[in-house]
């Protein structure tokens, strides 16, 4: 394998969300990098910077700067950092400034997820975020949700405070995300969505 340390070997992606495998997790250094960019916008002239904000909570976001480094654009977050950030789903921007002007235009735009680090995960829950927010929700509509639960918050509100219709929107928006995490799941052991498995043949 090689060194993750070494900016050579930075993905040339960003974090995506957990389904996908490349999430942010609290509490671990991310590196990425983005390629072809530095000819068109040198940093002599230029900045360039993620702004990613948590969905439903405009207030919570933060910044990621880049640098250039042997002729790339060069991203970091320190572990110290990410371990204060909110579990959740993101949506970024990455923005390209002019230095002279300060005018700003969007390159990029799209989704990650900061997920729970096992190592610093006290409740020993190894639940998908979907799945607790999605399992919260049922119980707080059946009406045996836990005080946990009904003070689970969804875009600032909690759980107790949302209506019913609000309640069961979510309910779906959850559960459709859940199924698709446990289908990718399948799809990566071999499985169909019946358990059989899937073999590939080639030439």
């Amino acid at each position: 394998m090689s060194n993750l340390f070494d900016s050579t070997n930075y993905p040339t992606i960003e974090p995506t969300l957990a389904l996908y495998d490349s999430p942010i997790v609290a509490g671990d250094t991310v590196n990425w990098k983005k390629t072809g960019y530095v000819d068109d916008y040198p940093s002599s002239a230029y900045a360039m910077a993620y702004k990613a904000t948590l969905n439903g909570a405009a207030s919570t976001n933060f910044t990621v700067s880049g640098s250039d480094s042997s002729g790339e654009w060069v991203f970091s977050i320190a572990h110290g950092t990410t371990a204060n950030f909110v579990i959740g789903i993101y949506q970024w921007n990455l923005y390209v400034t002019k230095s002279a002007s300060s005018e700003r235009i969007r390159l990029d735009s799209g989704e990650w997820e900061v997920v729970q680090n096992i190592s610093t995960n006290t409740s020993n829950d190894p639940q998908s975020h979907a799945r607790k927010v999605l399992t919260a929700i049922e119980a707080v509509i059946e009406g045996r949700a836990s005080v946990d639960q009904s003070s689970y918050s969804i875009a600032g509100r909690s759980l107790s405070r949302m209506s019913i219709d609000e309640l069961l929107l979510f309910r779906d928006r959850y559960k459709a995300e859940w199924l698709k995490e446990k289908r990718l799941e399948r799809a990566k052991k071999g499985k169909g969505h019946n358990g059989i498995i899937l073999t590939r043949f080639t030439n």
